[in-house]
């Protein structure tokens, strides 16, 4: 603000930016998971998941540089939360990616804003009214929809209800995280608390993989991009937008931008993999994100 009280000059700017920010982080996002289906045509789902992490901390290292802050019950919180969030989310995520198509894992990532609505009930005691019921059935309806419908008389990559009910069991995980580190990031900063969780999971993700399934390193330049895309990308190129993007603008608004990252999955599936969306996904998918558009822009209690 001027000495007047009127906005600067650059706060219009400022905002566009951080808008164009948080819309590259939920595109980004949503290549994911088409970088993931071409590395584990050569790549184990734990390799996979393993060098997309191992890609995404070393781009994400400098953050780290930073003095260590976490002790006693915050250093076994962010712990929890780093197992929860990265092993055990994105290994159960990407089998279920395996299982299933990118379209059909992609739309079902939807529904995550409306998960962390229930938790916020759940957890935090906020009241849901009768449209927000409304809102979660309708979210409900869509991924049974999904997980319901199949690709009949298309050659292209075939859903499987076994895949799509996986990565939907993974977004359980991803709420967990979420709970978890939003009291972390309310006492440190944001980028460090994202930075150290993705660290600590990616050690955890390494050593699980070296337990059960030794990782390999013969892959085609292929596969390696295609991880490495994951890391750069779909990892620290989103976290780093999200944040700035997310220090530049209110919570209530940014949620909105969260749910490119469905359509823009979707698509990319569609496209580069020859995908089918038949009637009920669509429909459902259709469902998803008119639920978490609701949910995103709904007013917001202080």
């Amino acid at each position: 603000m001027d000495s007047a009280g009127g906005p600067r000059h650059d706060d219009g700017g400022r905002n566009w930016l951080a808008l164009g920010a948080l819309a590259l982080a939920g595109c980004l996002w949503g290549t994911g998971f088409l970088f993931g289906k071409i590395a584990m045509s050569e790549m184990s789902v734990s390799e996979n998941v393993s060098f997309r992490f191992i890609a995404g901390t070393l781009a994400l290292s400098p953050i780290l540089l930073r003095r260590w802050e976490y002790r006693g019950r915050e250093l076994r919180l962010i712990l929890f939360a780093s197992l929860i969030g990265i092993p055990l989310q994105f290994l159960i995520q990407f089998k279920g990616l395996e299982l299933t198509t990118v379209s059909h894992a992609a739309l079902i990532i939807g529904t995550l804003p409306v998960m962390l609505a229930i938790s916020s009930a759940a957890v935090l005691k906020e009241r849901l009214e009768g449209l927000e019921w409304g809102g979660l059935g309708l979210s409900a309806a869509g991924a049974l929809l999904i997980a319901r419908s199949g690709a009949a008389g298309s050659s292209g990559p075939q859903p499987s209800m076994r895949g799509d009910l996986l990565v939907l069991l993974s977004l359980c995980a991803a709420v967990v995280m979420i709970v978890c580190t939003k009291r972390l990031i309310a006492t440190h900063n944001s980028l460090h608390v994202t930075a150290t969780l993705i660290s600590i999971g990616t050690i955890m993700l390494i050593v699980w993989a070296e337990l059960t399934e030794p990782l390999r390193f013969h892959f085609s330049g292929v596969a390696w991009g295609a991880a490495a895309a994951q890391g750069l990308f779909a990892t620290a190129g989103a976290y780093l937008c999200w944040n700035w993007g997310l220090s530049h603008m209110q919570a209530s608004r940014a949620g909105v931008f969260l749910n490119l990252e469905p359509v823009v999955g979707a698509l990319l599936g569609v496209i580069f993999l020859c995908e089918h969306l038949g009637p009920m996904a669509l429909l459902g998918g259709f469902f998803i994100l008119s639920a978490a558009v609701y949910y995103t822009l709904r007013p917001h209690p202080a």
